[in-house]
């Protein structure tokens, strides 16, 4: 579901909606972004309303999904927790000032902030569809997970080779740990098990890269 579509979907002025939309898209083509931009959130507004589709939710729900979906790293500068605050901020403002409904606004608000931790109640659906869907990546193709993790290095270019490898390293091992990577069945048959294999390939890699100090 598309901006415009999900805001008017909620009640909001469709007006507003668009002069919000052409901030959104300014924001997610800005120069430091190579892999958090328009094409990610695209794929996570793609995925998330197809799981939203699968899960039976309605209309209005669905609404809320994309909304998130869209602005969920609306706000970007690497700084992980930071980042999802000020997006959700942004999600709340511009949906206030399209007069959508305050316990809308709230509910997309707690989606967006859903994305620190990768973490919500069981039975939120809502938030199961989003963020499976800001994961799907990771059960990709090898050719796109590596485009992805080449852009995820790139936008922390701060850190020093050393630095990231050790925070990589240590960001992959957590994930394989996890018992399941997926929150939904449907999502789990469709990337769990390339993702393990990706993940996987990656600290493999990371780990050849260390220096050998004997």
């Amino acid at each position: 579901m598309d901006w415009p579509t999900a805001i008017t979907r909620l009640g909001g002025d469709h007006r507003i909606a668009a002069v919000a939309w052409n901030d959104l898209q300014a924001r997610y083509a800005e120069p430091h972004r190579r892999y958090h931009d328009l094409r990610h959130v695209t794929a996570v507004a793609r995925d998330s309303g197809a799981l939203a589709v699968a899960f039976g939710l309605s209309a209005r729900e669905r609404a809320l999904v994309a909304i998130a979906a869209w602005t969920h790293d609306v706000v970007y500068d690497a700084r992980p927790g930071e980042d999802e605050q000020a997006s959700a901020a942004w999600t709340r403002d511009e949906l206030t000032n399209a007069r959508v409904p305050a316990a809308e606004v709230t509910r997309a608000e707690g989606l967006v902030l859903s994305t620190i931790h990768h973490s919500a109640p069981d039975d939120d659906l809502l938030a199961t569809a989003l963020l499976d869907a800001d994961l799907a990546i990771l059960g990709s193709s090898p050719e796109s997970y590596d485009e992805y993790a080449k852009g995820v290095r790139e936008e922390y270019a701060i850190y020093s080779d050393a630095e990231w490898r050790a925070g990589r390293a240590s960001v992959l091992e957590n994930l394989l740990a996890r018992p399941r990577l997926y929150r939904s069945d449907i999502a789990r048959a469709r990337w769990e098990s390339k993702a393990r294999e990706n993940l996987a390939n990656e600290l493999t890699r990371w780990r050849d890269a260390e220096p050998d100090h004997r």
